[in-house]
């Protein structure tokens, strides 16, 4: 799919940053450092009525988590929506009239772009805002670790992982379950 043209990047090496909610110490339940090596540009636009979303710290912490040991660097745009535009675009991309949680768009670069800026673009993430929190209360979830599985979900879409086929939807539940466990965050499809 073609690339969204959202801008304003937020530049980080998270490399030495201490997150801001998500990754848990298992013991204490307590923010720890974060000490992967990804290089990471995570620009999060907010178009919502939704007052409460994640910081971008914890964006740029979840979708590193999901990076190591998969890529070195990426460029993600996050873009928070309400119902009306989640619904556009998954009716848009997708054929489907109604506002989804989270929809990816993996990068297609066009020819001629330099390798190494070729190589960080993974994608866009189109979330919304208020299916995440209604789907976190239906689910009896907490809100923030049910973003939090979200954006793990569309960060392996933006990887090429899929749920279309049994087999490939085994793999992928997973991959975010062993990844949002190292965040501290329990199984979200225990129970559902």
């Amino acid at each position: 799919m073609k690339r969204l043209r959202w801008t304003n990047k937020l530049a980080l090496n998270l490399s030495t940053a201490v997150n801001e909610s998500g990754l848990k110490d298992s013991e204490t339940g307590e923010p720890e450092a974060v000490s992967e090596s990804v290089d990471i540009v995570v620009e999060v636009q907010r178009f919502t009525d939704v007052v409460i979303t994640p910081k971008d710290g914890q964006f740029e912490c979840w979708i590193k988590k999901t990076l190591a040991g998969r890529r070195q660097q990426a460029e993600v745009v996050i873009r928070l929506v309400d119902r009306d535009e989640a619904r556009q675009f998954n009716l848009q991309y997708r054929q489907k009239d109604y506002a989804t949680n989270v929809l990816s768009f993996p990068a297609e670069v066009p020819d001629g772009i330099p390798a190494d800026v070729a190589g960080s673009v993974l994608g866009d993430l189109l979330i919304c805002a208020p299916v995440v929190a209604d789907e976190a209360d239906l689910q009896g979830k907490q809100v923030l670790d049910h973003w939090a599985h979200l954006t793990v979900h569309g960060v392996l879409h933006l990887l090429g992982h899929d749920h279309e086929h049994e087999s490939e939807a085994a793999r992928m539940e997973a991959l975010e379950i062993e990844i949002l466990n190292d965040l501290g965050i329990s199984d979200p499809y225990d129970g559902n």
